[in-house]
Parts: structure tokens; C-alpha cells; sequence
């Protein structure tokens, strides 16, 4: 059983996040963090549309990935390994057309070695959310070093 508090865990997922540059650059961000649940959003840049005006699909499995890993390290022990996605599976259900796209990443099976977690990806335009992308991950429980 996790023995960490909300607050921890959101401020672990933000420590986590704040040391991942390439979040920083796509410009990324928690919007919500509770055990076994993370949503992360982006909003609408053009350099993260593809030529048609769409969110690239890369910005899409970008969340993914990062939620779905953040929402596995939730459920884990405090003195707990790090993690690290073993595998994803995508499948896009529609284009992803507004101003901002996010990722709610939820844990369907907590585990000693793997963690599997759906996730599903909207795109907001006003008051209006449109289903993007669905996927399933499974996240690895590994012993990370402190510094490579």
C-alpha cells in the first residue's frame, strides 16, 4: 500500500516533471495528481501541430507517456523503485483540433515488477471535449541511480 499523502505525491510528480526538459520545451503541465490517478496538459502551440492544424501525434503519446508513468509511481511505496514505461499502445479516435489537449492517465492494475494504466486523451476547444486518443501502458518498476 502507497504510504504517501496526496500533497506528497503531487509534489513528487512536479519535482519528477520539473527535471524533465523536454516537458519544459513541448510545455507541459500537472493539472491534477491523486494516488493512481495523473492528469497532465498542453496547450495549443503552433509548433506542436502537424501540417494539417492538428496536435501532432507526438505531443499526444508525449502525455501519455508521461502520465501514465507518473500515475504508476503513485501506487508505489515510498522507498520504492523508479519507473519507466515497458510498453504503450495508442489508438487515435479522432484528430486533435483545439486549444488544448489533456491526459488523464489512471491505474488499472498496480504490481510488484509492472504496473498497467489506461489513459485517455481529450482536446478542448471553448467548453467542448472531444475523445483523441485512448491507450493502455504497462510501466515497469526498476532501480534508477541517482545521477547517470
Amino acid at each position: 500500500m502507497n504510504d504517501r499523502s496526496s500533497s506528497d505525491l503531487a509534489e513528487l510528480v512536479r519535482r519528477t516533471f520539473d527535471a524533465q526538459g523536454f516537458l519544459h520545451l513541448v510545455g507541459a503541465k500537472v493539472e491534477f495528481v491523486e494516488r493512481g490517478k495523473v492528469t497532465l496538459g498542453v496547450d495549443r502551440r503552433d509548433e506542436l501541430l502537424q501540417q494539417h492544424g492538428f496536435f501532432h501525434g507526438g505531443v499526444v503519446a508525449l502525455l501519455i507517456d508521461n502520465a501514465t508513468g507518473a500515475a504508476a509511481a503513485t501506487v508505489q511505496r515510498a522507498e520504492g523503485p523508479g519507473v519507466l514505461t515497458a510498453e504503450y499502445k495508442i489508438n487515435f479516435v479522432s484528430p486533435g483540433v483545439g486549444d488544448r489537449l489533456s491526459c488523464t492517465a489512471e491505474v488499472v492494475k498496480p504490481g510488484r515488477r509492472m504496473t498497467v494504466v489506461e489513459a485517455k486523451v481529450h482536446a478542448y476547444s471553448g467548453g467542448t471535449a472531444k475523445l483523441v486518443a485512448v491507450a493502455l501502458a504497462t510501466i515497469a518498476n526498476v532501480e534508477v541511480p541517482d545521477k547517470l
